[in-house]
């Protein structure tokens, strides 16, 4: 929550998430496991860390904000700060807003948990999985026969009066494009829909979902595009301690590379320091953004940008050599799901009354899905929403 904006479209959607993943940790713990064992849970709390005398003021202002919102927050000078976080370089400018309630999540852990849950539910016949298995079309429930025979019945009875006719054309028109999907075809199978089909296909869903349309001679536009981002991993590392989460407060900008701008500001590459250390004793280093289109490639330019930023918060960081460290280290690319306004969208595809979409959290994907998956169970289901889904909607279809 420490780089969330309170107030913002997503605020109310990241405090739910948050709530339901405590809870789920809560019943593992019930269940007599170790969160941290299945879903990476650390309560470690999260730092965001300003090393200017004007991050620091705004650092300020960031702590009585997100007090005012309810959380509880705490401004740290850099003597406070040095005493929390005793490998980080801290000078007289520097200072923190500290959230001591903030939590992790390993996503690799957390997925595997969920996949081992769900399968409980396979004998029952409400689980399967058909992975590396494209989506090739939606098969829909056409409504044009039944009402055409309607139509025509009627059109024996008043042939002379054109305006019905018109009014039920139109009529006819309507109930087609609003027609359910009852099945999704994929390269292998035919999957069947009971209550609604969820597209959740992260920065891929906007192209999947024109190529859908295409067929159906429409256009429905998801802004979705990919923005590439690479994590270095160092396995097992001891050389540096960390008792919190950490992200400078430049990442809320997501300041680009000097001397590397580009002409097109989509073009940037934007590097700023994230830190953590996961349950397996893994440093975890981040965070770079650049827009590539779908290339996932591992760019090791990009890689020697994030430790020499790296090194500029953490001095023991810089006495050590990237390549020395190769036989521990470990590099994740993946593509988030930017959406331009910077919110997802979330709900029921415009004409098709049973698809619904889920993507478009770009780097907040993990930590807002329990939220997400609650605000489309309620959709599906018709229950009262806890959180305002209506500035997650989707409006633009043609």
């Amino acid at each position: 929550m420490i780089y969330k904006t309170p107030g913002s479209a997503i605020w109310d959607l990241s405090q739910r998430s948050h709530q339901l993943w405590k809870m789920l940790a809560h019943s593992i713990e019930e269940e007599g496991l170790d969160p941290m064992v299945e879903l990476g849970w650390k309560k470690c709390g999260s730092l965001l860390i300003g090393r200017t005398e004007e991050e620091s003021d705004m650092l300020k202002g960031w702590v009585k904000q997100l007090c005012e919102a309810g959380l509880k927050a705490e401004y740290l000078s850099s003597n406070e700060l040095i005493r929390k976080e005793p490998d980080l370089l801290v000078d007289k400018y520097s200072a923190a807003a500290f959230l001591p309630d903030d939590c992790q999540l390993d996503a690799r852990r957390t997925v595997a948990y969920i996949e081992k849950t769900n399968r409980n539910f396979a004998a029952k016949g409400r689980y399967t999985e058909f992975y590396n298995d494209p989506v090739k079309r939606f098969i829909r429930f056409n409504l044009f026969p039944l009402l055409w025979v309607a139509l025509t019945l009627t059109l024996k009875a008043v042939v002379r009066k054109q305006i019905l006719f018109t009014a039920l054309h139109h009529s006819v028109v309507r109930s087609d494009i609003n027609g359910e999907v009852k099945a999704v075809q994929t390269s292998n199978n035919t999957i069947y829909s009971k209550k609604a089909v969820i597209v959740a296909a992260g920065c891929w869903t906007g192209s999947l979902m024109q190529d859908l349309f295409r067929n159906w001679k429409m256009d429905l536009h998801v802004p979705v595009k990919p923005r590439k981002g690479h994590l270095l991993v160092l396995e097992n590392f001891n050389s540096l301690k960390l008792n919190h989460g950490l992200m400078e407060a430049s990442y809320l900008k997501h300041s680009t590379i000097s001397g590397i701008e580009s002409s097109d500001p989509e073009q940037n590459l934007s590097v700023s320091m994230t830190a953590n250390i996961d349950a397996a004793g893994n440093l975890q280093l981040g965070s770079s953004r650049e827009f590539v289109g779908f290339n996932t490639d591992l760019d090791e330019s990009v890689v020697s940008h994030i430790w020499k930023r790296a090194g500029e918060f953490f001095p023991k960081l810089k006495t050590l050599s990237l390549p020395d460290l190769s036989a521990i280290r470990k590099v994740r690319t993946g593509l988030r799901p930017y959406m331009p306004d910077e919110k997802p969208v979330i709900g029921p595809v415009p004409g098709l009354s049973n698809v619904f979409l889920a993507a478009g959290h770009e780097g907040c994907g993990l930590s807002m899905a329990m939220g997400t998956a609650e605000m489309i169970v309620e959709m599906v289901l018709g229950y009262p929403e806890k959180v305002d889904s209506t500035v997650f909607a989707l409006h633009k279809v043609g």
